[in-house]
């Protein structure tokens, strides 16, 4: 199948629902972003967000209050749903319950009226994409979840739509088959080469399958990036705290030197590399440190000494809670513990930061 150039843009987007009311809500606040041909990406951040209102948008459910939404290089803010060439994959799949697996698949084929010759290539041909094969008569009531999640996405994809939009799609899979689902789903997006919108709240997910993340807070983007990026260097604390687990230290520069930054935390200088540091020499910053960049070491060898509160045991590997003698609280991941096996609670051990991976930011309000 062969996709056509695509591209989403939003220009200062603005979506408010209940406009010059008491109820009035700003759920999507002059938003600008552009995804290109092909991506896969994903809105990502928690409930209220605004990350649904702006897949909606997309859709064509929702219009915008300020302005434009561009699809494929065309004004498209009054555009109906059917005039947009997209396809939804919905939370609840939206199957139609009283109707088998072909009679759902074939139904959009059948609205746009093609002759039965069409209808059954195309069938055909998206029932083996996504292993349905030999389930046609099956009713979607005898189905499982993830059967009836592809079954929603055959649905979707045998139009052949320039996009696709999925709105938290495998929210209601467990998470084993989540995690198989989406595997097949990147690929299956990958081999069409179809441009995505993926919302999903869910870190780990967004993670795994996209291309660029766009981190949404109380209907404003905080961040734009590639999922590396992401993790590595949170625009703001927002998104440290969101994307996965962060610790923030307070810590003071005390010289910068091109990449090279000095700073003094647990009353002992430390030096590390830092592009484009947002910081300047005698300002109070924040340290952002990954749970996972921390190392455990004998008490009195590391950067500084900590007392274990509490551990966390997962099997793979477990999360410490430790206080440190200022105070604040530090979690320190441990993969495979079985090799050190587990402090107990009150244990004393030193901490050494992984100087790669620490990273700086402003102090906010």
């Amino acid at each position: 199948m062969s996709m056509g150039q695509s591209e989403i843009e939003f220009r200062e987007v603005t979506k408010i629902f209940n406009e010059g009311t008491e109820r009035e809500v700003h759920a999507v606040r002059k938003m600008s972003m552009l995804i290109e041909d092909s991506q896969l990406v994903s809105f990502l951040g928690p409930s209220g967000c605004g990350k649904t209102t702006s897949l909606r948008m997309v859709a064509g459910f929702e219009h915008p209050t300020v302005g434009d939404l561009f699809l494929w290089g065309k004004r498209a803010n009054d555009l109906p749903p059917q005039k947009r060439d997209v396809s939804m994959v919905f939370q609840s799949y939206g199957l139609f319950p009283h109707m088998t697996v072909q009679q759902n698949v074939e139904y959009g084929l059948k609205v746009k009226r093609l002759s039965h010759r069409e209808i059954k290539k195309k069938l055909a041909w998206a029932l083996d994409l996504v292993g349905l094969q030999g389930l046609e008569d099956r009713s979607t009531r005898q189905l499982s979840g993830g059967q009836q999640q592809r079954v929603a996405l055959c649905r979707a994809i045998v139009t052949e739509p320039r996009a696709l939009l999925f709105d938290e799609p495998l929210s209601n899979l467990d998470a084993k088959l989540r995690r198989g689902t989406r595997e097949h789903l990147r690929n299956l997006q990958q081999d069409l080469g179809i441009t995505s919108i993926y919302v999903t709240h869910d870190q780990t997910e967004a993670m795994s399958i996209s291309d660029k993340i766009i981190v949404m807070n109380a209907g404003e983007i905080q961040q734009v990036g590639i999922p590396e990026e992401i993790y590595n260097r949170p625009a703001n604390s927002f998104v440290a705290d969101f994307i996965g687990e962060a610790n923030f230290l307070t810590a003071t520069v005390i010289a910068m030197d091109g990449t090279r930054v000095t700073i003094r935390l647990f009353d002992q200088d430390i030096s590390f590399q830092q592009k484009n540091a947002a910081c300047s020499v005698g300002e109070e910053i924040n340290v952002v440190v990954r749970p996972e960049a921390v190392d455990l070491v004998d008490a009195g060898d590391g950067d500084i000494d900590a007392t274990v509160l509490f551990s966390h045991y997962t099997g793979s590997v477990v999360l410490y809670a430790l206080s440190l003698s200022s105070g604040e609280r530090v979690e320190v991941q441990v993969a495979n513990p079985q090799e050190r096996g587990l402090l107990p609670i009150g244990a004393q051990t030193g901490l050494r930061l992984h100087r790669r991976s620490l990273h700086l930011l402003p102090k906010e309000d």
